[in-house]
């Protein structure tokens, strides 16, 4: 009852305003007139009775403009008695006696009623201009901030609360339901606005989140005394059909990503599959060629024939397990399972470890040690390191020229050592070197330079396994790969040795 009695008051308020504002608009125009018709009569000894005609058109255009058409033709009608009763003899009467005044009063009639209509109408589609360019201001606004707030979103639920937020803002519903489908593997959402509102009755308005693919959900809106103007309905419209838009990419991406991820590791299966079974062809023919030639006996066992075969399977046999302990290596690192076993080393010894082993194969490359005398001990794990170097070392091997050296260097930094394998290999190209340690990446090709691919890729996750970092340069030269190693161990640096 409290609640009836409210609006009842406030909508006789409405209508005693609007009477209020109705009335002042003829006070004013009865006003006008009769200021202009006081100005005229004083000047009606210098004016002919066409110009004064003319000029009461003038207030006619100005009550028309200011208040409306209705104001206009009451103005036109005043303006017509004014000019009869003032000045069209006989004065201060209403009676034409003459036949060409009554035409000039006839005359004057029509046109000011004419122009009070072309005006007021020319008014109010000038006001209906200003009113829809604003509207459309208005939706261009809500449409700007709708479509950013949703761009970077890459979440169905935060694209569901988005939704909600905005047409409580700008429609100011009573609550907003959201129901967005759920998709292979991502279930349901469901968000609602505001959390204090509860209906009890069932929503207003359905609004299906419909894409030329399929439906991906649907809106339920709950509102009291309200009906959405065209615009407000066109408008809401566009924000269901953007919201259905922003879900659909959202599935769109990650079919993508998945198709992505498939096609890339379809190709490295396949590039992993060309590069294994040809790094394992070529020893595995030398190792049964020298088995096939000792087991017919075409060997003398004594000779130097035989020494060679053994060697022979013996390398081909530690290339085998250098592949294999690649190939384990890459699957821990990237099931994250790589965990150095950290101890005080010397790099410097690790390296000639490797080449002492290598020493078959550095036949044509001469190694050059630059190390400093007092170069300190590193926390690392030897066998990983050991790798790290056979790698690098194997690398140079295969893109340097014959009979040149392969530097191996290091030196002491603020935090770090600094270590680097220098060759004398071509430049590499700038497109290929930021890519150098990915998987399977190939400067060259296969059938040039035999490899895996995989070498380079497990160096870097070794040195980052131990807190350091690698890359590689062009040197004016020749090229680099330059590794880092922390100096300390749990914020330690290892023992100083005490003199004997």
């Amino acid at each position: 009852m409290n609640g009836s009695k409210l609006i009842k008051i406030l909508w006789m308020k409405i209508r005693h305003n609007r009477i209020v504002i109705i009335v002042c608009k003829l006070l004013g125009t009865m006003l006008c007139i009769g200021l202009m018709t006081f100005i005229f009569h004083l000047f009606e000894p210098f004016l002919a009775i066409q110009y004064i005609a003319l000029l009461y058109l003038l207030p006619v255009m100005i009550c028309t403009v200011l208040w409306g058409i209705t104001a206009g033709i009451l103005s036109a009608f005043l303006s017509f008695l004014a000019f009869n009763y003032f000045f069209i003899q006989p004065f201060f009467s209403l009676w034409v006696h003459e036949s060409q005044d009554l035409i000039t009063l006839t005359l004057f009639l029509i046109v000011a009623t004419v122009m009070s209509q072309l005006i007021g109408q020319a008014r109010d589609a000038a006001r209906e201009a200003v009113r829809m360019a604003r509207l459309r201001e208005w939706e261009a606004t809500c449409m700007y901030q709708l479509i950013s707030a949703l761009s970077g979103l890459t979440d169905t639920s935060d694209i569901a609360q988005v939704l909600v937020d905005h047409m409580l803002d700008t429609f100011h519903f009573v609550r907003v339901e959201i129901l967005i489908k759920g998709w292979e593997e991502d279930p349901a959402v469901l968000r609602t606005g505001p959390a204090s509102s509860l209906p009890e009755t069932s929503p207003n308005s359905t609004i299906m989140l419909t894409t030329a693919r399929k439906t991906e959900g649907e809106i339920h809106i709950w509102y009291q005394n309200k009906t959405l103007s065209n615009e407000e309905s066109r408008l809401l419209q566009a924000f269901c059909d953007q919201g259905a838009l922003a879900i659909e990419r959202i599935h769109l991406t990650k079919v993508e990503n998945k198709a992505r991820v498939l096609e890339e590791s379809d190709r490295i299966k396949t590039s992993l599959l060309n590069s294994v079974s040809h790094e394992l062809r070529t020893p595995l023919a030398a190792i049964k060629a020298s088995v096939s030639s000792l087991r017919i006996g075409a060997i003398d066992w004594d000779s130097a024939a035989r020494v060679e075969l053994l060697t022979t399977m013996e390398e081909e046999t530690d290339q085998l397990n250098l592949l294999v302990g690649n190939l384990l290596d890459m699957s821990r690192i990237e099931a994250g399972a790589l965990n150095p076993h950290i101890n005080w080393n010397s790099v410097p010894e690790i390296a000639m470890s490797v080449t002492t082993k290598m020493r078959s194969r550095l036949q044509d490359h001469p190694i050059i040690y630059n190390f400093p005398n007092n170069l300190p001990l590193v926390p690392t794990d030897f066998v990983m390191m050991e790798q790290v170097f056979t790698n690098l070392i194997s690398n140079s091997i295969k893109y340097a020229p014959a009979s040149t050296n392969i530097l191996i260097s290091g030196k002491e930094q603020e935090d770090f050592l600094l270590f680097s394998v220098e060759n004398q290999s071509p430049p590499v190209p700038d497109e290929h070197l930021e890519h150098i340690f990915d998987k399977f990446h190939r400067i060259t090709q296969a059938d040039k330079v035999t490899g895996t691919g995989l070498g380079l890729s497990i160096c870097k996750g070794i040195i980052e396994a131990h807190g350091g970092k690698i890359w590689a340069e062009n040197l004016a030269d020749g090229f680099s790969f330059f590794f880092t190693l922390p100096r300390k161990l749990n914020g330690a640096l290892p023992e100083t040795p005490k003199d004997s």
